[in-house]
């Protein structure tokens, strides 16, 4: 380490490198490293998921590719009308067609810009339509993929995936793309028609092409590397900025921002490089481009020349000029290439990130031939049950147990012994290696997600609201949900009482993750959203860790009568909480090494009685 003497902060010789952390983010989502069969995979991916988007809108396509058509069309056409009006009207003297030609070549103009004009509008409504489908299609993949999926997906790559990479797209659909096309063919439409002008002037014109082709090659090759980098490197800014704000409290509390800030540097250092090579890139083929075309003009100039004034075939001096007006616009395209291919890349890139979200599937698949009970009744069983959550490190081992309909049974255990797997388990966020879980007798993977969720509903420790009001965040389970059914299960879980005393009663915004309520009136608004839910399995992972002893104490009063029809699991280190239970299940190292009623276990001289001793020791510590 070494000290900064400018504002005598400490500063690591790593600041501005990454962490493993972060090194492993840009390993799981860079393909710098791609094998050509790879990049044709991914572009082959990209362009099905271009079609797949630009398919409900043909007709859209097809107006806006005649319009584009017209419109270079009429480019194309400018340069010869001109000559050709140079031609007949001022070198023939002829005043009638020179007035008639202008007024033709005037008519071409406005339509040019009409036509342009039309493409724009169709091309934007058509770019936007395509942008909101695709803007809901990734977050309803999202929606849609496994537990699983994001625990290992930060949260930060989900937003980058849906702002970044999303306005990369935009761009292109609304400013890029055409340009490219239109580019392309006036390129092409040129070549040809220089050719009917004058073949030999023509030919002398293409000298430099060679030099172009190879230096476009070269632009191609490297820029499309170079923009891959740009795409990780601002994902990861995004995914870092994301994460340390979402954990300011922890950062402050562990006095890590300068830390936070150097690998925010060193993020945005690697940000900034890649954007400088993709422009240093840039710098080199469009100033080429313009080298050559400025050099190609002069040649056409001397040769156009002796063309001219060739006794033999000579060319006119119109065509010369319309000569001159081609080479000019052949090489403004290629320049805008330049530009234009940067856009193309950035897209291309962003393409390729959202098709293979949009590829990822589900964990846990939906049932091919699903189950969907009228009513269910919320028997459990476990048979021969393994799971890990790597293939080489397995949580649970070999677990076969039968909770009847409507008992409460108390997984507990050290922490790491496998509860909140247990739980995960049943509510089908994950599924056994081996074994089965099944519900009323049926396997958990025949029951579709719609049907199994209203069936088994969890209440986590984090007990997460939204932005909204306090009836809002009560009803979030059921939306069909009166007022009145709402008061009601809040008023079954204790939870009446403080919330009449907030400022708008149930109308009260809790503020973002609900920030505006403590931990235990966040936990209350859980319960009573569960509650009003009314699964046949009710699953509560350590849901009263933050809850003070009154309060505790009520909800345990509230949890007697709630409770006595519905399947439930209560995980809890607080054994208070599991004198309710009808059953106890001691996990240790992923296996029940005890199963028992709370009074016989305590009663007993095992790993419960030795788990309850521990925690009246630390009451009394």
């Amino acid at each position: 380490m070494e000290m900064d003497e400018t504002n005598g902060q400490v500063k690591e010789e790593n600041e501005y490198q990454l962490e493993d952390s972060w090194r492993g983010v840009v390993t799981a989502d860079s393909d710098e490293e791609l094998t050509a069969n790879a990049s044709a995979i991914l572009r082959k991916r990209s362009r099905r998921l271009l079609g797949e988007l630009l398919r409900p809108y043909r007709k859209t396509v097809a107006l806006a590719s005649f319009l584009m058509t017209i419109n270079l069309a009429t480019w194309l056409a400018e340069p010869y009308l001109i000559g050709f009006t140079i031609e007949r009207g001022i070198e023939g003297s002829n005043v009638r067609a020179l007035i008639t030609l202008s007024l033709f070549v005037i008519g071409v103009f406005i339509a040019n810009n009409i036509t342009w004009g039309f493409f724009l509008w169709v091309s934007g409504t058509l770019g936007q339509n395509v942008l909101f489908d695709l803007r809901t299609k990734v977050f309803r993949k999202f929606q849609e993929l496994s537990i699983s999926f994001h625990e290992k997906y930060t949260s930060g790559r989900v937003v980058a995936r849906l702002t970044s990479d999303v306005d990369a797209l935009s761009e292109l659909l609304q400013t890029g793309l055409h340009e490219v096309i239109t580019n392309i063919l006036a390129i092409l439409g040129i070549v040809v028609i220089l050719f009917a002008i004058d073949w030999k002037l023509a030919s002398v014109s293409l000298i430099s092409f060679p030099l172009v082709i190879a230096l476009t090659y070269w632009f191609r090759r490297h820029s499309e590397r170079a923009y891959r980098k740009v795409r990780d490197a601002v994902a990861l800014v995004i995914v870092f900025y994301n994460e340390s704000l979402g954990g300011i409290r922890a950062g402050k509390a562990f006095r890590r921002e300068n830390r936070n800030k150097g690998i925010f540097e060193g993020l945005t250092a690697r940000y900034r490089d890649a954007n400088i090579k993709s422009h240093q890139l840039a710098g080199v083929f469009g100033p080429g481009i313009r080298l050559l075309g400025r050099y190609t003009q002069a040649i056409v100039v001397l040769f156009g020349a002796i063309r001219v004034t060739d006794p033999v075939d000579p060319l006119a001096l119109g065509f010369l000029i319309s000569f001159m007006f081609y080479v000019d616009r052949f090489f403004g395209p290629l320049q805008d290439l330049s530009q234009f291919y940067n856009v193309f890349q950035a897209a291309a890139a962003a393409l390729e990130k959202l098709a293979g979200v949009l590829d990822e599937k589900p964990k846990v698949p939906e049932p091919e031939d699903p189950h969907t009970p009228d009513f269910v009744h919320g028997e459990i069983t476990f048979e021969d049950v393994r799971f890990g959550y790597r293939a080489d490190t397995p949580v649970i081992h070999g677990i076969s147990m039968l909770v009847p309909a409507g008992q409460t049974v108390a997984l507990v255990g050290e922490t790491g012994a496998g509860k909140s797997t247990l739980a995960r388990l049943i509510s089908r966020f994950y599924d056994p290696t081996e074994g089965r879980v099944l519900l009323d007798g049926v396997d958990l993977k025949r029951y579709p997600e719609w049907r199994l969720r209203r069936a088994v509903t969890v209440v986590t420790q984090e007990s997460f609201l939204f932005s909204g009001t306090v009836a809002e965040n009560i009803g979030f389970g059921r939306p069909d949900a009166t007022r009145e059914e709402i008061e009601e299960a809040a008023t079954a879980i204790g939870a009446h009482g403080f919330i009449s005393s907030l400022p708008d009663g149930y109308d009260t915004d809790v503020k973002k993750r609900g920030g505006r309520l403590s931990a235990g009136q966040r936990q209350l608004i859980a319960f009573a959203r569960a509650f009003l839910a009314d699964p046949s399995v009710l699953i509560l992972d350590e849901a009263t860790s933050s809850l003070d002893i009154p309060t505790e104490r009520l909800v345990q009063h509230a949890l007697r009568t709630l409770l006595s029809d519905r399947t439930a699991f209560i995980i809890a280190h607080r054994l208070s909480t599991v004198e309710i239970a009808d059953r106890v299940l001691v996990v240790d190292g992923g296996r029940i090494v005890e199963d028992g009623s709370p009074s016989d276990l305590i009663s007993g001289s095992g790993a419960y009685r030795a788990l309850h001793e521990q925690w009246l020791e630390s009451l009394t510590a």
